[in-house]
């Protein structure tokens, strides 16, 4: 009888554990279909950012959404194209409409003593729309007496690291009176379906090897501590990097900085997503180390901010 018992539930172990590899394998990354800087550029829709001092031409998607009516044929076909694919979309507008509404909210992102962390309006709306890959497109259309066609480039970015994960180019067929759409359907599918296994091949890394991060630790300079201070005889740095020993996915980060004042964490593979089946950011990853930071032995008071969804600084010493 002990050994039916176990017999059944080893089977059911079996098919829970079947069940949970499919729906992982099942599970595809959320997309949002931008246009390129390129674009935007050669087409006017730019706007100056002042990044710490620096200005920097960023892409206006808002403008762009609103004048464009090419642009919104074109990002509709191409999330229809990759809908009908199974690929879940983010609509850029909604995100933009709900970034507007949360502006007073955004204009808050320093800490009480003044410093702050650069983030530029894109990075805010990353954190608004929460797509896993950016698809960013560039198009023109040529045109040889009535016969016209159209010219692709689509890039699939990492919405965390900005690193490009796919790509697909091409011309379409030369065709007399269609619309931009169709022109577009035409050009583009052939290559989509290549397109998206690279996509796939980047989401399945990432669910087997956990998602890209950069985490870095500074210090105010109002606190008396550093990164060098020893608690049990042993640095502080020694525990942060315990720290992400223990909580990476399979141990997975690089130490590239570490100095007394600041150290400074790349390709930190983090989970895809928590116990209720959300998705982590960086800010959301990090919060464990801002709570680790704050308890016994260190009590060091620390403030967590975040850049866009793939980027995140703990600061010493401040709220």
């Amino acid at each position: 009888m002990k050994n039916i018992i176990n017999k059944s539930s080893l089977v059911v172990l079996i098919l829970f554990t079947a069940i949970s590899v499919g729906f992982s394998q099942a599970k595809k990354p959320t997309l949002m279909v931008v246009p390129s800087d390129v674009w935007c550029n050669t087409n006017g829709y730019m706007m100056e950012f002042d990044n710490q001092g620096t200005k920097v031409k960023i892409p206006d998607y808002k403008r762009a959404f609103q004048e464009n009516a090419d642009l919104l044929l074109v990002v509709a076909k191409l999330g229809e194209l990759m809908a009908e694919r199974g690929f879940p979309l983010e609509s850029m507008e909604a995100s933009l409409k709900t970034l507007a509404s949360e502006s007073a909210e955004d204009a808050m992102l320093t800490s009480k003593s003044g410093a702050g962390i650069s983030e530029s309006p894109i990075d805010k709306l990353k954190k608004t729309a929460k797509a896993d890959i950016w698809m960013q497109v560039t198009w023109t259309v040529n045109q040889v007496g009535p016969k016209k066609s159209i010219t692709f480039v689509l890039q699939g970015l990492d919405a965390y690291t900005d690193k490009q994960i796919a790509g697909a180019s091409g011309t379409g067929n030369e065709l007399i009176g269609a619309t931009l759409p169709v022109m577009l359907q035409t050009a583009v599918l052939s290559h989509l379906d290549n397109f998206n296994v690279q996509l796939m091949a980047h989401f399945d890394d990432m669910f087997a090897n956990g998602r890209e991060i950069v985490v870095r630790i500074k210090k105010f300079d109002s606190w008396d501590g550093d990164l060098e201070k020893e608690y049990d005889g042993k640095e502080l740095n020694s525990y942060i990097e315990e720290w992400f020993t223990k909580n990476c996915v399979k141990g997975r980060f690089s130490t590239s900085e570490s100095t007394e004042n600041m150290m400074l964490f790349k390709q930190v593979r983090i989970p895809m997503y928590n116990e209720a089946g959300t998705a982590i950011d960086a800010k959301g990853f990090c919060k464990g180390l801002q709570t680790y930071l704050k308890k016994e032995p260190f009590l060091i008071t620390n403030k967590l901010m975040m850049k866009g969804l793939g980027q995140a600084s703990i600061v010493l010493g401040e709220k």
